[in-house]
C-alpha cells in the first residue's frame, strides 16, 4: 500500500527532527569536556604558580638581601649532630663560615669560684620576701600551683614549666645537690641508652641527657663520650676536647665546677661525677658575651646550673615545631639568670634533649625528622632518691 503524502511528510519531518536532536546532543557534550579540560589546566596553572611562589620565597630567604634566616638556617644545622648538609647543601664554605663568624658566643675563660657557693643544709625552702616570682617559684612554701606553673614536687625537688613564644619545656629545682651524680650507658665503648634505661637502671626520681659524644659521619650511637668523664670518682673517659666549653662536673662539696680542666686537675680538686660539652652561659655569675644567635641557632636544649644557695637547676626545653623552633643560647642565659644561677652551662641538645620523673619522659623530643622520640645517648645527670 503507497505511503499517502501526508505519512511521508511526517516521516521526513520526524527523521529530520531525530537528527537534530543528535546534533544538537552532541554539540551540549562538547563543551562539557572544553568544561573538564578546563578545570585540569586550572589545577595545573594553580599549582605551577604555587611551585613558582614557593621557589621565589625560598630563594628570597635563602639568598635576598635581609641575612635573618639565612643565618638562622645556617647556625640551627652547623650545630647539629648528624644535619650539617642542610645547610652544606645550599651554601658554599665561605658563606658559611661568614655567618658563624658573625653569630658567636664569647665564653668567659674563669673557672669556677666555688668559694662563691654557699649550700644551705637546712631546708631550702623558705617563707620569706621574694626578689621576684621566680625567686618565688625557687623557694616558696604552699604555692599555687597552676599560678606558679608547678608540675610536680616532691621530697628534694620541684618542676616547673616553662613557656615562652619559641619554646616550652620544663626546669627541675633540685634542694639537696648531694644526690646529684653521672652516670653512664651500661654499654659505654659499644653503644649508649635511652635516658629512660639509664633512669631506671639507677632508680633516678628525676633524670636529664648529659655531655655530647662523637659522632663520626653523623652515626654515633652514644658509645663513647666526648672529654673526660666521671662517673661515682671512677674515669669514665679520658678524651681530647678542643671545642666550647669544657669540663661540667660536682665535686665532693656537691658544687658544680666548669672549667677547662684536664682530668688529673679535675681529680686534684675533688671531682666526683663530671661530663664534657659547652658553651658555658654563666661562670661565677659573669654571663658568656653573645653575638647575633651565638652561633647555635635555635633547637630543643638541655642545660644545668646552680645557684650561690647550691639549688640546682635542671632545664630542658623542646623545639622543632613550626610555632616553637626551639631556644638559643641567649634565652638559656636569660632563663638561668631570671633562677639566680652562679654557673650554668648547656649540654647536649636536640635529639638529646629529655627529662624524665620516675624514668617517664615529660617533655616531647622530637628528632630532626620530626618523629617524637630521643636517641641513644652516653651520660646523664640524674636526682637519686
Amino acid at each position: 500500500m503507497k505511503e499517502s503524502t501526508i505519512e511521508k511528510i511526517e516521516k521526513s519531518s520526524n527523521k529530520y527532527t531525530n537528527k537534530n536532536k543528535k546534533k544538537q546532543k552532541m554539540i551540549k557534550n562538547k563543551p562539557q569536556k572544553n568544561k573538564k579540560m578546563s578545570i585540569w589546566k586550572k589545577i595545573v596553572i594553580i599549582i605551577s604558580t604555587l611551585f613558582i611562589i614557593g621557589l621565589a620565597t625560598i630563594l628570597i630567604l635563602f639568598y635576598g638581601p635581609i641575612p635573618t634566616f639565612r643565618e638562622w638556617w645556617i647556625t640551627t644545622a652547623m650545630t647539629t649532630m648528624s644535619h650539617k648538609y642542610l645547610a652544606e647543601l645550599f651554601f658554599d664554605e665561605e658563606t658559611i663560615n661568614a655567618v658563624l663568624a658573625k653569630n658567636k658566643i664569647e665564653e668567659t675563660e674563669q673557672t669556677t669560684n666555688t668559694a662563691l657557693i654557699v649550700i644551705n643544709e637546712e631546708d631550702n625552702i623558705d617563707n620569706t620576701e621574694y626578689e621576684n616570682e621566680y625567686e618565688k617559684q625557687v623557694l616558696g612554701k604552699n604555692l599555687d600551683k597552676e599560678m606558679y606553673n608547678i608540675y610536680a614536687e616532691g621530697e628534694n625537688y620541684r618542676i616547673i614549666e616553662i613557656s615562652a613564644s619559641k619554646y616550652s619545656g620544663y626546669l627541675a629545682i633540685i634542694y639537696d645537690p648531694s644526690k646529684i651524680k653521672v652516670v653512664t650507658s651500661k654499654y659505654i665503648g659499644s653503644s649508649g641508652q635511652y635516658l629512660t634505661e639509664m633512669s631506671e637502671q639507677n632508680d633516678a626520681v628525676i633524670a636529664i641527657n648529659g655531655g655530647g659524644f662523637l659522632d663520626e659521619d653523623y652515626r654515633g650511637n652514644g658509645s663513647s663520650p666526648l672529654g673526660v668523664t666521671i662517673s661515682n670518682n671512677k674515669t669514665i673517659s679520658n678524651n681530647k676536647y678542643t671545642s666550647w666549653g669544657g669540663l661540667i662536673g660536682f665535686d665532693n662539696q656537691n658544687k658544680l665546677v666548669l672549667g677547662k680542666l684536664t682530668l688529673s686537675k679535675a681529680k686534684s680538686m675533688g671531682i666526683r661525677d663530671a661530663v664534657t660539652f659547652g658553651p658555658y652561659l654563666i661562670v661565677n655569675g659573669e654571663s658568656s658575651k653573645v653575638s647575633g644567635n651565638g652561633g647555635w641557632g635555635t633547637a630543643p636544649r638541655t642545660a644545668i646550673g646552680q645557684r650561690k644557695d647550691g639549688i640546682v637547676l635542671f632545664l630542658v626545653l623542646d623545639g622543632r615545631r613550626i610555632t616553637k623552633p626551639g631556644a638559643s643560647i641567649n634565652d638559656l642565659i636569660e632563663i638561668m639568670e631570671n633562677y639566680g644561677a652562679i654557673n650554668a652551662t648547656n649540654l647536649d641538645g636536640g635529639t638529646s634533649s629529655a627529662m624524665t620523673l620516675n624514668h617517664k619522659i615529660i617533655n616531647d623530643p622530637i628528632d630532626a625528622s620530626g618523629n617524637r622520640r630521643t636517641r641513644h645517648i652516653s651520660t646523664a645527670f640524674i636526682l637519686t632518691k
